[in-house]
């Protein structure tokens, strides 16, 4: 079974060509361009697969990266992170979110290496990340 990766990026041309490589390479990827929405699929467990890995961008309107994945951390603290930002400064606003941050551009070679390198890093944790719940 492919592990599955959420994806999040508000610019969709991105979003596709890293769909299209993740693809590729053999995982299924869901992909939202909207960070408020792929929280609301998370919380409310709306998604065809168990989450390996969220894949997020850092700047995006609504809600910032560092947001996101803040409100993702209440409920699913394990869930491996990789925050893409064009910004390096952005990094030390994920201080204590337990996320991998690479910066733009990101190649394709790049991207598999990190993404193969965090899934394979989850697969020893739980088998149901999304559902976990934080007391």
């Amino acid at each position: 079974m492919p592990a599955t990766l959420l994806l999040i990026d508000d610019n969709a041309i991105q979003a596709a060509t890293r769909q299209t490589i993740l693809r590729r390479s053999g995982y299924f990827v869901i992909v939202t361009l909207s960070p408020e929405r792929a929280l609301e699929q998370l919380r409310s467990a709306d998604l065809p697969a168990s989450i390996d890995l969220i894949v997020t961008d850092h700047i995006m309107p609504g809600m910032n990266g560092v947001e996101f994945i803040t409100a993702v951390r209440k409920f699913a603290p394990q869930i491996p992170v990789l925050v893409i930002s064009g910004l390096a400064e952005a990094e030390e606003q994920y201080a204590g979110l337990n996320v991998h941050f690479r910066l733009k551009p990101l190649l394709p070679g790049q991207l598999l290496a990190t993404v193969s390198s965090l899934v394979g890093s989850s697969a020893t944790a739980d088998a149901d990340p999304i559902n976990t719940q934080v007391n």
